[in-house]
């Protein structure tokens, strides 16, 4: 298997030092964003209290998340990219639970017979559970077809900033009814939360703390960023431990009905003394699997922003683990890993997919660690954590509000990602301004509107209510749309819509320096290229002449 350390020549000396520490640190950084994933979905899917099905949820979407780590470092890109949950199908999935025959019965006023007479609480959640599958696992399959067709370069031609800022920003501005309510629990721990992050993430974050290594048969002193690396853990754990003080000295409500009462952490205590010690996630666990056309179209929004993130991401993967910028190649083979691991993320029944992690590939710039090594240890470790019930049970403990102060500033910094890429689009052209403004504003007002008045659209055919249900309450399906149809439409010049400067900074970084993509290739199958010539054609198997060039500095 070749090795990102031929390129990685200032990590080495490093990477030995504080490999041991990496592993970890790439598991908890991703740790908030995959956990906030099963906690978004369980009221929507109708768990609400079920601890046990939330314990479940949240280790098979550790699990698979790891599963699909090692996949993608291994088959993949081969960068050191971890994958996990992602927020660009939380919205369609909440478009397709929105949906009147969806509703949960307890609070459906119009539920169906077929919903009513669900009055198992896990079978309620499970029939859910099993459409919002079926939806990714179709929807996915365009992500693996992109991928090994190489026809994802061909879609990205069309897709320039203007497409993808109201985007990605409508995913993270579609979610602030969730934390608002998880903040709403107690206002004073979600703005601590919030004020712990901040302080551990932008006051401390030039603060290095010394740790103690063992290098060369002697400890060794190293300065390590450990606020700035896991500010969303610290400040979580630090709220949450006033949340346990504040408990433990009756400060807060005891009645469910008192304001303040979801700040407790003896709540949910009964979820990890009932969770199994063992639990082995499996494909098919909640059911067989169920497929309806609006379902299907709606999450395919999400596929095609997570292909769009993606790519982005390899290419500053590539940067900060100092190897060249990955070959068509390697990009259409890493789409159609992450296309095959939402399918795996379906069968498993995640209620999500996956997708390359940005926070971690910014730990690779702090750390200086690039190896892949790293990486798929930390995917075994996400595996082996995600079979222990009782630890995925502890995080059911961690009080409301400060999940909602973790949503405050997670949320906003997607919506935040989202408005960066206007950095390369002339904001003084008219032409761009109508174009964001239009999309942004259209993706929040018609959503709204549609869940206002859900019996407005009545077609007389029950299929075709539901896809323009779907479509229409996904606030980044809209601006998307608008986004890309206006673009491409308005005579504009590519200076003016800023493809050029964002092709250029994407694709250019380090061309200048590599020519050698070797660290891309397939491990076992280069003997196979060279007897097979044929195989070469395929656009996600590695070029033979592209190997013949040396390294130039």
């Amino acid at each position: 298997m070749g090795d990102l350390h031929r390129h990685t020549f200032t990590f080495i000396s490093t990477a030995t030092q504080r490999g041991g520490y990496s592993r970890e640190q790439h598991y908890i950084l991703a740790f908030g964003g995959i956990l906030a994933i099963p906690l978004i979905l369980a009221e929507p899917l109708c768990i609400k209290d079920n601890n046990a099905a939330k314990s479940q949820l949240i280790s098979t979407i550790f699990f698979v998340s790891g599963l699909c780590t090692v996949l993608q470092t291994t088959i993949g890109t081969r960068l050191p990219i971890l994958q996990g949950g992602t927020f660009t199908f939380i919205t369609p999935t909440l478009a397709i639970l929105a949906l009147p025959k969806w509703k949960c019965p307890e609070i459906a006023a119009n539920a169906t017979a077929e919903s009513a007479s669900l009055t198992d609480p896990d079978e309620a959640w499970k029939v859910r559970m099993c459409e919002i599958q079926g939806a990714i696992l179709v929807a996915s399959v365009l992500q693996v077809v992109l991928g090994l067709s190489g026809l994802v370069g061909l879609v990205l031609k069309f897709i320039g900033p203007l497409a993808i800022a109201p985007t990605i920003n409508l995913i993270g501005l579609a979610l602030f009814s969730q934390a608002g309510q998880k903040s709403g629990a107690h206002w004073g721990i979600s703005a601590l939360t919030v004020c712990l992050i901040l302080l551990f993430s932008q006051y401390l974050s030039k603060v290095n703390v010394p740790l103690i290594a063992y290098k060369d048969k002697k400890w060794k002193v190293f300065q390590y960023p450990l606020f700035k690396l896991f500010s969303a853990l610290f400040g979580m754990c630090g709220a949450w431990l006033v949340c346990f003080f504040l408990t433990y000295f009756n400060a807060l409500p005891t009645s469910p009905d008192e304001y303040g009462y979801k700040a407790r952490t003896d709540i949910n205590l009964d979820a990890v003394s009932s969770a199994a010690w063992f639990f082995v996630p499996y494909p098919g666990q909640w059911g067989l699997l169920t497929v309806s056309f609006s379902s299907v179209l709606g999450m395919m929004a999400g596929v095609l922003a997570s292909t769009m993130e993606s790519i982005g991401d390899y290419y500053a993967c590539a940067r900060l683990s100092g190897a060249p910028p990955p070959p068509t190649h390697a990009i259409n083979r890493g789409i159609a890993v992450e296309g095959l691991g939402c399918i795996l993320a379906a069968l498993w029944g995640t209620g999500n997919g996956t997708t390359s992690y940005s926070q971690n590939i910014a730990a690779l710039g702090i750390t200086r660690v690039g190896s892949r090594l790293v990486l798929q240890t930390a995917g075994l470790l996400m595996i082996f954590l995600g079979l222990f019930g009782k630890f995925s049970a502890v995080f059911i403990t961690i009080p409301d509000p400060v999940i909602g102060g973790m949503f405050l500033v997670m949320f906003g910094m997607i919506a935040a990602v989202g408005i960066s890429n206007l950095q390369y689009v002339d904001l003084n052209s008219s032409r761009n301004l109508l174009i964001l403004g239009f999309s942004t504003f259209s993706g929040l007002v018609l959503p709204t509107w549609f869940h206002s008045n859900p019996h407005v659209i009545n077609t007389g055919i029950t299929e075709l209510d539901q896809l323009i249900m779907v479509l229409f309450t996904t606030h980044m399906f809209i601006g998307g749309f608008f986004g890309f149809v206006l673009d491409n439409t308005i005579p504009g010049t590519d200076e003016e819509r800023g493809i050029k400067s964002w092709r250029k900074t994407v694709h250019g970084i380090n061309s200048a320096y590599f020519s050698d993509h070797s660290c891309y290739n397939l491990p076992f199958c280069m003997n196979l290229l060279h007897r097979f010539s044929f195989l070469q054609h395929f656009p996600f198997l590695p070029h033979l002449k592209s190997q013949d060039q040396g390294t130039h500095l």
